[in-house]
């Protein structure tokens, strides 16, 4: 037999308390009914959660173990009632979207918005996360659709073109380095400030320094673009991030945004998802929102370089 929410629940609220009178309390049932249901726990599971004293309760190590699983079980149990709840409000769909933070500091946001509005039938849940994450969470079914930047393993999945970013040096205002664009290589001699090594930006900055036989002096690692913008506003190194990204942050920190030359520094992102979706479906209608979003898009990779000149005259 399987254990019940309830016990479940009930067992979490023991370990975090770590007292059978204040848990029982706490799950509005008396404490010899909460002592039943804890040793039928651990009658179900053939092992001892709980090491019993007269100052309270103690964790074993399988209830250790367990306390971890029925976390994660409570919240599926949340997720789960979310989500039915969509249905019972009279929504017909739940759609999960997972991005990568160069999409989602730039533009999904934006698109999924409009596409939100049009489409009030259909739930939309965005969440940001790195590309290699995003992917793995599409192929487990934790996420209907992934927006991730090529060059990360998609494979088995069905992916399509999203939209292009053009990575670009930020510096302070009145660093020496300048000009329309730069190249990667001028950037080596310097202390770099990047996002934490997880990252798909990371790792490629990584393998171009790589690949040019040059050390990178990575001297600080944060996980958000604004604390890459904040550190090289502090002094601590040159940042690299995407166009869009960067600018948006220049003007209140006085930063320069100067792109990147180098080939490697346009990129460009996927959209994907388990198999191709018919086209009348919720999520091959958001699909094809998204594709028609960035087909409208006029400020991508290819228009980079020109639209970082008036970005650079409102930063200094």
């Amino acid at each position: 037999m399987l254990p019940d929410i309830d016990s479940l629940a009930l067992f979490v609220q023991a370990a975090e308390l770590r007292n059978l009178t204040r848990a029982a309390e706490a799950s509005h049932i008396t404490v010899p009914a909460a002592s039943r249901r804890l040793s039928l726990l651990e009658h179900q599971f053939k092992t001892t959660l709980f090491e019993r004293h007269s100052r309270g309760l103690q964790l074993t190590p399988a209830g250790e173990h367990l306390l971890k699983l029925a976390r994660e079980v409570i919240a599926g149990m949340h997720h789960m009632r979310a989500e039915m709840a969509n249905y019972a409000s009279g929504r017909s769909a739940v759609l999960r979207i997972h991005g990568n933070t160069s999409a989602m500091t730039q533009f999904l946001p934006a698109d999924v918005a409009a596409f939100q509005a049009a489409h009030e039938q259909v739930r939309l849940v965005l969440e940001e996360c790195w590309s290699e994450e995003a992917v793995r969470r599409v192929r487990s079914g934790e996420a209907d659709l992934g927006v991730v930047v090529e060059g990360c393993d998609t494979t088995g999945l069905w992916t399509r073109p999203y939209r292009s970013d053009r990575l670009s040096a930020v510096v302070r205002s009145d660093d020496p380095l300048d000009g329309p664009t730069l190249a990667f290589a001028d950037l080596l001699d310097r202390d770099l400030v990047g996002l934490e090594g997880s990252s798909t930006l990371t790792r490629l900055l990584t393998a171009q320094a790589a690949q040019q036989m040059r050390p990178m002096a990575l001297r600080v690692q944060v996980r958000s673009f604004e604390a890459v913008c904040r550190a090289v506003e502090a002094r601590l190194g040159i940042g690299v991030l995407p166009l869009a990204a960067a600018r948006s942050f220049a003007h209140a920190m006085q930063l320069k945004v100067l792109p990147l030359s180098d080939a490697w520094a346009a990129r460009r992102m996927q959209l994907a998802t388990r198999s191709q979706p018919p086209s009348q479906t919720p999520l091959g209608t958001l699909l094809a929102h998204l594709e028609a979003c960035a087909a409208g898009d006029s400020g991508d990779a290819g228009d980079a370089v020109e639209a970082s000149e008036a970005a650079n005259q409102v930063a200094r």
